[in-house]
C-alpha cells in the first residue's frame, strides 16, 4: 500500500510542470550560476543524467553504472569536508553544530520527561515508517523509471539523487554508529552514554538512521521542486515527523535525530549542487499527456 502515495505525490508534481511559464522569448537568458543553487557552495561534477542515457534499451541503466563512481568521489568530500569547506559556510556548520551539541548534552534529561505513554510510542512508530528503507526507496525507485516512462528529466534525476543520497547517507551513518556505540534510550542506564550500546554497534543511536536519510531526500526535493512551493513544506515537514516520530518512539534521543537531520540535509544539498543539470531549469516541457499516456489512476470510493 506504501506505493499509493509514492505515484499520486509523483504524478501530481508531473501534472504540475506545465504551471511552470516558458522562457520568455528573444535571447536565451543565461542559466543561474550551479553555486547558487544550493545552500553550501560545491563545484558541480558530473551530472547524474547525461546525454547518452536514452529513454531506450540500455539507457535505463547508463546511470547506475556511473553511480559507484560518484559514490567513492562523494565519500571522499564528505569525511574531509571539515579541510576544505568555505568560510562563508562555515555558518551553516555553525548553527546545526551548536543545536546538536546542546541536544546531546541535555538528552539524559529530555528523554525521561516526555509523556512515553503506550499511545505515544505507538503512534510515533507507526509514523516513523515515512523515514524507512521501506518506503524512501520505492519512492526513489518511483521518481526514476516513472520519469523514465513519461521522459521526463528532472523526474529520472531527481530519481537518481535520491539513490546516491540515500547510499551516501547510509555509509556515514554507519560508520559514526559503528564509531561513537551510543545507547539508545532503552539501553543501558538511559543516559544515552557513548560506547555504551548493549545492541550491535551498527545498530546504536547515533545518528539516527531514518533521520538522515528522510533529510537528505528532502533537501533533493526541495531543491528539485524549489519552483512549487508546497513541494519544500510537505517535504522539510514529513522529515521533520520522522525526527519527532523516532524520539517519540524512544528509538533515539533528540540529539541523534537533530544530527542525523543535519547531517543529511548537508548531504542531500551536496549531492544536488554536484549532480543537478543547470539545463533541466531553462526548460519548459508540458508532460501532462505523457502522464496520462502511461498512468492509470483509479481511485473507489467504499
Amino acid at each position: 500500500m506504501r506505493i499509493w502515495p509514492t505515484i499520486l505525490f509523483a504524478s501530481t508534481l508531473l501534472l504540475h510542470a506545465q504551471d511552470t511559464p516558458p522562457p520568455p522569448a528573444g535571447p536565451q537568458q543565461p542559466v543561474e550560476p550551479q553555486a547558487a543553487r544550493s545552500v553550501i557552495e560545491v563545484k558541480p561534477a558530473g551530472e547524474v543524467l547525461k546525454n547518452k542515457d536514452l529513454w531506450e534499451g540500455t539507457g535505463y541503466f547508463h546511470p547506475f553504472v556511473r553511480m559507484p563512481k560518484y559514490i567513492l568521489s562523494d565519500q571522499k568530500a564528505i569525511w574531509t569536508s571539515p579541510f576544505h569547506t568555505v568560510k562563508k559556510d562555515l555558518k551553516w556548520w555553525g548553527i546545526f553544530g551548536v543545536a546538536a551539541g546542546a541536544l546531546i548534552a541535555t538528552d539524559r534529561f529530555t528523554s525521561p520527561n516526555l509523556p512515553n505513554t503506550n499511545t505515544q510510542v505507538r503512534l510515533s512508530t507507526y509514523s516513523s515508517r515515512v523515514g524507512s528503507a521501506a518506503s524512501l526507496i520505492p519512492i526513489s525507485a518511483g521518481f526514476y523509471f516513472l520519469g523514465t516512462a513519461a521522459k521526463s528529466e528532472r523526474f529520472r534525476e531527481t530519481g537518481l539523487m535520491c539513490f546516491e543520497s540515500l547510499i551516501d547517507t547510509t555509509i556515514v551513518a554507519t560508520v559514526l554508529k559503528a564509531a561513537t556505540n551510543r545507547a539508545r534510550p532503552l539501553e543501558a542506564d538511559g543516559n544515552g552514554g557513548f560506547g555504551d550500546s548493549t545492541s550491535s554497534r551498527l545498530g546504536s543511536g547515533f545518528p539516527s538512521g531514518h533521520a538522515i536519510t528522510t533529510w537528505a531526500m528532502a533537501s533533493i526535493f526541495a531543491h528539485e521542486y524549489r519552483q512549487h512551493v508546497w513541494v519544500p513544506i510537505l517535504a522539510y515537514g514529513l522529515a521533520s515527523t520522522v525526527v519527532v516520530s523516532r524520539v517519540g518512539a524512544r528509538k533515539h534521543f533528540p540529539g541523534d535525530a537533530v544530527a542525523g537531520a543535519a547531517m543529511g540535509w548537508f548531504i542531500g544539498d551536496y549531492v544536488y549542487g554536484k549532480r543537478h543539470n543547470p539545463n533541466l531549469d531553462a526548460k519548459h516541457v508540458s508532460v501532462t499527456r505523457k502522464v496520462l499516456d502511461h498512468v492509470n489512476l483509479s481511485v473507489s470510493f467504499q
